[in-house]
């Protein structure tokens, strides 16, 4: 049976990669093949804001800013 995996590992700065199979292949002769190929960064993505975004919204509020009432507060049960 053969079964591809796909997994994101680092490489050590000895140049060893680890790499862990399904316990199916536990105690088995393996034929095995590596593809490397390197990882996107998952490092965040940075934001780009439409041109004049900030100078359209920011200060555009007017009005007076209310919070409706909020009824009333449910009781729950003590489960401590």
């Amino acid at each position: 049976m053969s079964q591809p995996i796909s997994i994101r590992s680092h490489v050590g700065a000895d140049g060893v990669l680890r790499l862990e199979v399904p316990t199916e292949f536990a105690d088995a002769d393996l034929e095995v093949t590596v593809l490397l190929s390197p990882a996107e960064s998952s490092a965040p993505t940075t934001i780009e804001w439409q041109p004049g975004f900030f100078s359209d919204v920011i200060g555009s509020w007017e009005g007076e800013l209310t919070r409706s009432d909020q009824g009333e507060f449910e009781i729950r049960e003590d489960w401590a």
